[in-house]
């Protein structure tokens, strides 16, 4: 009985050491279903009043049930939407934008960056390789880099800074 025991519990760590370990959320699709994150909503359908006042379709247009999530969230804080068609960036946001870039844009900072938590996942998954079970590591990884709220409130505090109230620590 101690041997079964002994083979299962051998056969479930080597298995468990299978993994590559640079995974750090363990959050798999494992059913054939659609992906109900992949469906976006759209708007209601809406008759207008003659079909004359459609616009001309445009193949690779945009559709007038397509969300404009840019333009609703300008909308939602009291902006004019009106002022994002065909620009990137908004007009009264041009010197920010300028400023930000003043020393240079890295054009690879998007692989740079991809490269460097690729190689800090890899360092973090190192000593956590032997898994029996799937554990999302992904909080305990980044545990140094994540803010405490809390703690930073209270130091703008104590240096006199007015800050506004936080929600309650949990």
């Amino acid at each position: 009985m101690v041997a079964r025991g002994l083979i299962l519990t051998t056969v479930c760590v080597v298995l468990a050491g299978c993994s590559d370990g640079t995974t750090l959320r363990a959050m798999r699709n494992t059913s054939a279903g659609p992906e109900e994150f992949n469906v976006a909503p759209t708007r209601k359908l809406e008759t207008p009043e003659t079909f004359a006042a459609l616009p001309v379709p445009t193949p690779g247009g945009a559709n007038l049930v397509d969300q404009t999530p840019k333009a609703d969230a300008v909308a939602a804080l009291g902006g004019n939407p009106a002022a994002l068609a065909g620009t990137s960036v908004a007009a009264a946001d041009g010197a920010l934008v300028s400023y930000v870039g003043r020393s240079g844009i890295d054009g690879a900072i998007r692989p740079t960056l991809a490269a460097e938590d690729q190689a800090f996942r890899e360092r973090e998954a190192r000593f956590s390789r032997l898994r029996l079970f799937g554990v999302d590591r992904y909080y305990m990884a980044y545990k140094n880099q994540t803010l405490d709220a809390q703690a930073a409130a209270r130091a703008f505090r104590r240096a006199g800074v007015t800050t506004p109230s936080a929600p309650p620590a949990n």
